[in-house]
């Protein structure tokens, strides 16, 4: 029995919440989300509360039903308040900027790397070493936040790189030299 499919997803104030079909679409001061549900999944508004209904007791009828209200309890807390991953970066020399829609890195390779921030996605950059990506979107925000950390993982000997703010990056010593 999905434990999480069974919570009803709460709508707060300002947020409006339809269901056309399959089609579940979530508005609210943030931005405007859609989301195609699995045929087989009933999406219901009551009110100020969402709940999702499965036809079966099957184990994949299960999985999609906890999915299916986790992505809408995302949209929901998406329009209200967007998502944010924060990034920083570490290494003498490096450095990131933002001119319209374009990322540009500068992370220790010959040439700059520039990145398309995606529709939809906002970025920031507060100062050189660090970058804020936010989102309505929870999978659109942490794609991007990804894609920008994969330009240059933080290693493990000194921890130059881009990492995830709260992230750790686990230290390595270096070689030891001994006598023979």
């Amino acid at each position: 029995m999905s434990r999480i499919g069974k919570k009803p997803v709460a709508v707060p104030a300002g947020v409006k919440v339809t269901v056309e079909g399959s089609r579940v679409s979530a508005k609210g001061p943030a931005g405007e989300l859609h989301l195609s549900v699995h045929s087989t999944m009933g999406v219901a508004v009551d009110g100020a509360v969402v709940n999702v209904t499965r036809p079966d007791d099957k184990r994949s009828s299960k999985a999609l039903h906890g999915l299916t209200r986790s992505l809408i309890h995302n949209m929901v807390a998406g329009v209200v308040k967007p998502f944010e991953k924060k990034l920083e970066i570490t290494g003498v020399g490096y450095n990131a900027s933002l001119s319209g829609t374009k990322l540009t890195l500068q992370v220790g390779f010959a040439n700059k790397v520039v990145l398309e921030v995606p529709a939809g996605t906002k970025c920031e950059v507060p100062d050189p070493t660090h970058v804020i990506v936010k989102s309505c979107d929870k999978q659109a925000c942490g794609q991007f936040a990804a894609e920008v950390r994969a330009v240059r993982p933080p290693e493990p000997y000194k921890g130059k790189g881009i990492k995830y703010q709260d992230e750790h990056v686990r230290r390595k010593a270096g070689k030891a030299f001994g006598s023979k």
